[in-house]
């Protein structure tokens, strides 16, 4: 479990293609990597991986299909940088929001300006996501919690501060780049048990009828 919150900024070393998959090594500048140990998870722009190499200054994680297939980390290379944060520990503060680092699906940044000193982002969700996506919402965006400013359709508005542009690597995105998204927790599982259920939460056509709207109208 993650908060969303990040860390660090790494960059990637090298990947390196095993059986199908690849090992992908991670290098910071920084001591972020201390008090990691193997075994450990760490989000990489949102994903959780399981570090099996480690240095003073780079981690390394076996990155598997499945992976590489639904987020932005396939798409790698070396030199690119990525967002890192180390799992939350029993006790630490919540700064941002649950964060599990399974990334739900791919969005892209539509577009973004300048609103005084900070920048206003809209990146499109995949489908998979409309419905979970909120005015006022939370949702992590290559691993960084964000708050949803608005919402139409398929187009989320971002608001990102100094500090989040500083701290990040979003501010280097340019429109059309893929980010990895990952829904608010608690929208995702409430999505579930309505769909698997089939609640309404009482209102169908009867009801609004009842309310005074016209059956045509429901």
């Amino acid at each position: 479990m993650f908060t969303g919150i990040i860390q660090a900024v790494g960059c990637v070393r090298d990947l390196t293609p095993r059986d199908g998959d690849v090992r992908l090594t991670i290098e910071t500048e920084t001591d972020f990597f201390a008090g990691v140990k193997l075994g450990d998870s760490i989000a990489v722009s949102g994903a959780c991986l399981t570090a099996v190499d480690l240095g003073d200054r780079h981690f390394a994680a076996d990155v598997s299909r499945e992976t590489l297939d639904l987020t932005t980390l396939g798409r790698l290379a070396s030199g690119h940088r990525v967002n890192l944060e180390k799992a939350l520990g029993a006790g630490e503060p919540l700064g941002g929001h649950f964060v599990t680092g399974h990334v739900d699906g791919i969005g892209k940044l539509v577009d973004r300006r300048p609103d005084a000193r900070s920048i206003r982002m809209r990146f499109e969700v995949p489908a998979s996501l409309e419905a979970l996506v909120a005015d006022k919402g939370s949702i992590a965006i290559e691993g960084v919690s964000l708050t949803v400013n608005r919402v139409q359709g398929r187009i989320v508005e971002i608001n990102l501060v100094p500090h989040t542009l500083e701290w990040t690597n979003l501010d280097a995105l340019a429109a059309g780049d893929p980010v990895n998204m990952e829904a608010d927790l608690l929208a995702r599982y409430l999505a579930r048990m309505i769909s698997v259920s089939g609640y309404n939460g009482g209102i169908d056509r009867d009801f609004l009828k009842e309310h005074g709207y016209a059956p045509d109208d429901a």
